[in-house]
C-alpha cells in the first residue's frame, strides 16, 4: 500500500508506475483505492464508475478497469455535500459531518472489493488517500491506516519535497501513528525532488534515525507527468496549457506538411467550481494544432478564441449561476454572432439549453435557471444515472473561421455517457428562429444521427453532447481543427492521444527503475529463494511482501 504524508504528493501515480514496473515483470497486477474523493470519473465496460486514477492505473497495470478497483467514490458538489457512490452506483448524497458515521458500514464492502482482487490478481497495489496522520478522521478510517490494519498491508510512505517540509512531514507522521500503524510501514521515499540530490543526504539520515524506517529512494522531477490525466479539476491543465503559438519551423518539422500547417486552433475552456470530467480537453493540452487557455473566475474570454468547451458539472445550477456572474454568457452569445464554436459536454450541454430544472435538489438545492439559450433544448435532473461507453459515428458540418464552408465530415468516435438528467428538444422542435437543431452523433449500428446522444444549430456554431471522451480520437480532432481553422489547412497529425500517455507510464517506470531501491521496496533479495502464495498460485524465487 501506498500512502503519503499529504495530498498532491504523488501516490497516484507513484502506484501507476510501481504497476507498470510489476506487469513488465509478469505479473498480473492490479490497483486498488478504497476511498477516492475526485469529479473525474470512467465508466467500466459493464456500466460502473471509478475514479479516473483508477482507469489510468489499470492501463498501466494492462487490465480491464473494474468497480472493485474503487469501491468508494465520493463526488464533491455545491452545498457542502458530495455524491456517494459505493461499488459504482449512486446512493445519494452525504454532508461531511454525516460522513465518519458512514464509514464503519462501508469497510466491509471496501474489504470485499479487495479481496475478490486478490483472488484474481498475482498483486494488489493498493493506493491511500490524503495523509494517514489526520488523527481527527481516524476513527472509522477506511482509506489509510484503518484498511492498512485490517488486511495487514505492508505501507510504503511518500513525502512530497517540492511542497517543503518533507523531513517534519515524514516524522511528524511516525510520531502521530499507533505502535500497530508504524509496525507496518516498510519504507518511505521522498518524490519530487528537483536539483542534486545529495544536498538530501543528512535529511535522510534524520529520518531513518528518528523513524527506523528504511529509505526505498529519491525520485527526481519527472515532468512528462503532466500530460497524464488529472486526478480532479484542480490540477486540470496545470503545466500543459498552450497560449501561444509555437514556433512555426518546429511545427512544421514535426508535421511534415509545412506547406499547409499554419497556425493552431485557438481553444479556451471556462473553469467552473464545480467541473467534472476535466480530462476531455486532456487530449487538445497535448495535441500541437491547438492552443488552449483555462479561463477563471475574474477572467475574460481571449478576443482570438474560436472554440470553447464548457465541461461537465457535479452541480449545473451552480456552475450556470456562477458563469452568468462572471459575465461569461454574454462572451459565449458575442462569440457566436461573430462566427466562433461552442462545444458542450455533459453539464456543458445541459447549459446551453433553455432551461434546467431540479425539482428534487439531486445536485444541491431544488431550483430551476434559465439556460444560455444557444440551444433550443431543456433539461430535467433526474435521481437515474445513465453510465454506458459508446461508439459510433460524428457527423460534423462546420463553416471554418472565415465561413467558407469545409464541406461535412463522418468520423468514427468513442466515449462514454456519464450523467444525470434528461434533455429534449424544446416545445416547438427546435424550430425557434436561428436555432433549428439537428442530431450529429449515432451509434455505430445506426445510419442516422440521433438527437438523443446529442444536437447541433443548424449553423453548426453550438453543438451538445453527452458522450465523453471524443477528443482522445485522433480522427475526431482533426475534423474539429480542419472544420474550424478552415482555408485549407489540414491537422498535423502526431503521435494518437493513448499511445502518448502509454509512453509516458513506460517512461516514468524507467524512470522510478533507476532512482528507488525497487528490491527493497518490493521485498526482493537475489538468492534467497523464498517461495510466497500469491493470487492462490505458487511463485518460486520471488519474495514480495503481499499477504
Amino acid at each position: 500500500m501506498v500512502q503519503a504524508t499529504g495530498s498532491h504528493a504523488g501516490k497516484s501515480v507513484f502506484v501507476a508506475g510501481l504497476c507498470r514496473l510489476l506487469r513488465r515483470r509478469g505479473w498480473r497486477v492490479a490497483p486498488f483505492k478504497p476511498q477516492n474523493m475526485a469529479n473525474n470519473a470512467a465508466v467500466t465496460a459493464d456500466g460502473f464508475e471509478i475514479a479516473r486514477a483508477q482507469a489510468l492505473q489499470c492501463l498501466a497495470s494492462g487490465c480491464e478497469p473494474c468497480v472493485d478497483m474503487n469501491p468508494v467514490l465520493l463526488k464533491p458538489q455545491a452545498g457542502g455535500s458530495a455524491q456517494l457512490v459505493v461499488r459504482g452506483r449512486r446512493e445519494g448524497e452525504v454532508y461531511a459531518k454525516d460522513y465518519p458515521s458512514l464509514r464503519s458500514r462501508l469497510l466491509q464492502p471496501v474489504r470485499e472489493s479487495y479481496r475478490r482482487l486478490r483472488s484474481r490478481f498475482d498483486v494488489v497495489i493498493v493506493e491511500g488517500a490524503g495523509s494517514p496522520a489526520e488523527v481527527n478522521l481516524r476513527a472509522g478510517d477506511i482509506a489509510n491506516m484503518g484498511f492498512a490494519c485490517a488486511e495487514r498491508i505492508p505501507v510504503a510512505l511518500l513525502g512530497d519535497v517540492e511542497r517543503g517540509g518533507s523531513l517534519a512531514a515524514l516524522c511528524g507522521t511516525h510520531l502521530l501513528l499507533s505502535e500497530e500503524e508504524r509496525s507496518l510501514v516498510r519504507g518511505y521515499l521522498i518524490n519530487k525532488f528537483r536539483g542534486d540530490v545529495s544536498l538530501f543526504d543528512e535529511a535522510l539520515s534524520v529520518i531513518t534515525e528518528r523513524t527506523g524506517w528504511s529509505s526505498f529512494g529519491i525520485v527526481p522531477w519527472f515532468a512528462d507527468l503532466a500530460a497524464l490525466p488529472a486526478e480532479d479539476s484542480l490540477g486540470a491543465g496545470l503545466g500543459k496549457n498552450k497560449n501561444k503559438d509555437e514556433d512555426k519551423a518546429e511545427r512544421g518539422a514535426e508535421s511534415k506538411v509545412e506547406s499547409k500547417v499554419g497556425r493552431m486552433c485557438r481553444v479556451a475552456v471556462l473553469r467552473c467550481p464545480y467541473a467534472s470530467n476535466v480530462d476531455d480537453v486532456d487530449p487538445l493540452l497535448l495535441d500541437k494544432n491547438f492552443a488552449v487557455t483555462f479561463v477563471d473566475a475574474g477572467g475574460v474570454l481571449p478576443v482570438e478564441t474560436e472554440l470553447v468547451v464548457l465541461l461537465g458539472s457535479k452541480s449545473v445550477l451552480s456552475d450556470l449561476s456562477f458563469l452568468r456572474r462572471q459575465g461569461w454568457d454574454i462572451d459565449l452569445a458575442s462569440l457566436v454572432r461573430r462566427g466562433g464554436y461552442v462545444l458542450g459536454i455533459c453539464g456543458g450541454y445541459q447549459m446551453l439549453g433553455e432551461v434546467v430544472e431540479d425539482a428534487e435538489g439531486v445536485e444541491g438545492d431544488a431550483g430551476s435557471a434559465r439556460g444560455l439559450g444557444l440551444l433550443a433544448v431543456a433539461t430535467s435532473m433526474t435521481r437515474r444515472k445513465r453510465l454506458q461507453r459508446r461508439r459510433g459515428r460524428a457527423t460534423l458540418n462546420f463553416g471554418g473561421a472565415r465561413g467558407e464552408g469545409v464541406g461535412q465530415k463522418r468520423v468514427v468516435v468513442e466515449g462514454y455517457e456519464m450523467h444525470k438528467g434528461l434533455t429534449k428538444v424544446g416545445d416547438r422542435g427546435g424550430r425557434k428562429k436561428g436555432k433549428m437543431l439537428r442530431g450529429w452523433l449515432s451509434e455505430s449500428s445506426q445510419d442516422a444521427a440521433d438527437m438523443s446522444c446529442g444536437v447541433v444549430s443548424s449553423d453548426g456554431r453550438v453543438l451538445g453532447c453527452y458522450w465523453h471522451g471524443l477528443f482522445c480520437g485522433e480522427a475526431f480532432r482533426a475534423a474539429v481543427y480542419e472544420g474550424i481553422v478552415g482555408g485549407g489547412f489540414c491537422h498535423g497529425g502526431g503521435t494518437g492521444y493513448w499511445d502518448r500517455i502509454d509512453g509516458v507510464l513506460e517512461g516514468w517506470a524507467d524512470h522510478l527503475e533507476t532512482h528507488c531501491d525497487l528490491a527493497a521496496l518490493l521485498g526482493e533479495r537475489e538468492g534467497r529463494g523464498r517461495t510466497t502464495r500469491m493470487g492462490g498460485r505458487v511463485v518460486e524465487g520471488v519474495g514480495l511482501e503481499n499477504r
